[in-house]
């Protein structure tokens, strides 16, 4: 509106100007190469004002030449440089070494240190085999602040390339102090600072990711009470271990470890009421045999009839599973109630795994005192299936563990039978074929016996647990490269013969520039 406004008054002065001066008479003299005339006043002044706007004009153009030329040539310079560019990049992608190098060299001599042509030379490099270079290719991107964040990507896969773990959280560290919502540095952050045990700072950086929106809310809930259970577990001190601990079991109420940690804890405070609800509400989540036995001695100075009929009542809340079975059969040997031992194992021992072969075993020798019948099923045991342990990345513990040792992975190990996801899905390559399996022994005849365990399945041999596997297994990528963005910066196995090395292409000549309009040339006046 402001703008409106002064047009309207410069036009309305220029126009009471002209009209003014078209009112004033008068005549100018002129007598100039011989020539004499005697033009009006107000037609001299405007014939002044126009070849005084034609001299500017051409004035202007005359300075402004050497400006469009040079940005003539630089425009027609990056074109060259970014068509080099465009096509190193689909030599990289395609894994033409030879093209790669000539385009990479193009690039770096009309581009200079544009970030597209930084990149391509550290992609060059990487498809080269040459390390080195594309580290000092990565550090200079690093430098920069737009490229910041790409080239300590690039330093952060060289360095767990070379296996240099101490350089690969330094750049890590860099990276997430940077920008804290990038995906890769925080989750590598995490991974580093759980694999040293450093809990508080592991803590530290599962908070940062939660606030940058790189996890949901469920997955922070369960990180922290890991952390946390960790953290309670590697402390010395009680009470910082206990509120650790109870904090752990608010956020996942499920998880096996934090509730037997707060349970024997609790119990050792005195507080055996809160103890027992702790303990029964993650039994109905998740019922474990470390669970019935932090419950069992819940209360140090009860008998073993006490405990028993204790986890008695725990096996109760989790509705016949097999473990509160297992957790009754265990109470009832250790309180010498055989008969009992006995009833809760009967639906498990039709198809024993090894605890309930072990558990017969013992309950055999020790209400009967037959030997025999026990080493019968002590043999069962050896060939019995496996019974679930905490496994994680192909790794057996007999306890749990925040961290996975292989691939230092957080929350990595599962209270799962071990092998049982050994048969890859989908088609099998090249099958080998199993040994024929032999024939077991015949087991010796005894006269039959009213107590005798059923033997309607034979016992199997450890020659017929032959697995059939296949020749090739497809590889599965390890969990400590998870934080690895594929896409940011293409990660190319290179060969170990990088090839010839390639010569700069001749420069095409350029094209002559096309005939300009009259509409083109009168755009220099403005």
């Amino acid at each position: 509106m402001i703008r409106v406004a002064l047009f309207l008054a410069v036009v309305a002065v220029v126009a009471a100007g002209t009209v003014w001066l078209a009112d004033q008479p008068g005549q100018a003299s002129i007598t100039w190469f011989g020539y004499h005339a005697e033009p009006p006043v107000p037609l001299l002044i405007m014939a002044i004002a126009v070849v005084a706007i034609a001299l500017w004009s051409l004035l202007r153009m005359l300075m402004r030449v050497p400006g469009r030329l040079a940005s003539g040539v630089r425009h027609r310079r990056t074109a060259r440089g970014y068509q080099a560019i465009t096509r190193g990049l689909i030599a990289v992608g395609a894994g033409d070494v030879k093209a790669a190098r000539r385009f990479a060299g193009e690039a770096k001599r009309l581009a200079g240190d544009e970030p597209l042509a930084l990149l391509l030379a550290a992609q060059t490099a990487q498809l080269a085999g040459n390390r080195p270079a594309a580290e000092v290719t990565f550090r200079r991107m690093a430098d920069q602040d737009e490229t910041k964040l790409l080239g300590l990507h690039g330093l952060f896969v060289e360095a767990q390339r070379k296996n240099d773990m101490v350089a690969a959280r330094a750049v890590a560290e860099a990276a997430v102090q940077a920008n804290p919502s990038v995906a890769w540095a925080g989750q590598a952050v995490l991974d580093f600072r759980c694999a040293q045990g450093d809990w508080a700072g592991a803590l530290a950086a599962l908070d940062s990711n939660m606030k940058s929106g790189l996890i949901d809310k469920a997955t922070f809930r369960r990180g922290r009470a890991v952390l946390l259970t960790a953290r309670a577990l590697a402390g010395e001190a009680r009470d910082a271990a206990r509120a650790d601990v109870l904090e752990a079991v608010k956020l996942a109420p499920g998880l096996v470890p934090a509730a037997a940690l707060a349970g024997r804890l609790l119990a050792e405070a005195g507080e055996m009421r809160k103890a027992s609800r702790t303990l029964e509400a993650a039994w109905r989540l998740n019922p474990h045999p470390d669970l019935a036995e932090a419950y069992a001695h819940v209360r140090p100075g009860d008998s073993a009839r006490d405990r028993l009929a204790r986890v008695q009542s725990l096996a109760k809340l989790a509705g016949g599973d097999p473990e509160g079975m297992l957790a009754v059969a265990r109470a009832a040997i250790d309180a010498r109630e055989f008969a009992a031992a006995r009833a809760a194992l009967g639906s498990l021992a039709a198809a024993p795994s090894r605890r309930v072969a072990l558990m017969m075993a013992e309950i055999e020798e020790g209400d009967t005192g037959d030997v025999g019948r026990a080493r019968q099923w002590m043999a069962r045991a050896l060939n019995a299936a496996r019974d679930p342990a905490w496994t994680a990345d192909g790794l057996v513990s007999d306890k749990w563990l925040p961290v996975s040792p292989a691939t230092g992975k957080l929350d990595a190990f599962q209270w799962k039978v071990p092998l049982a996801d050994l048969n890859p899905p989908g088609p099998v390559i090249e099958p080998i074929e199993a040994e024929p399996a032999r024939a077991a022994p015949a087991a010796p005849s005894r006269p039959a016996d009213e107590d005798a365990p059923e033997r309607q399945e034979p016992v199997a041999s450890a020659e017929r647990e032959e697995v059939t596997l296949p020749a090739v297994l497809p590889r599965r990528p390890a969990a400590a490269d998870s934080h690895l963005v594929d896409g940011v910066i293409p990660l190319v196995h290179s060969p170990d013969d990088p090839g010839p090395d390639g010569e700069l292409a001749e420069e095409p000549a350029p094209e002559p520039p096309a005939p300009e309009s009259w509409w083109r040339r009168t755009g220099l006046f403005r």
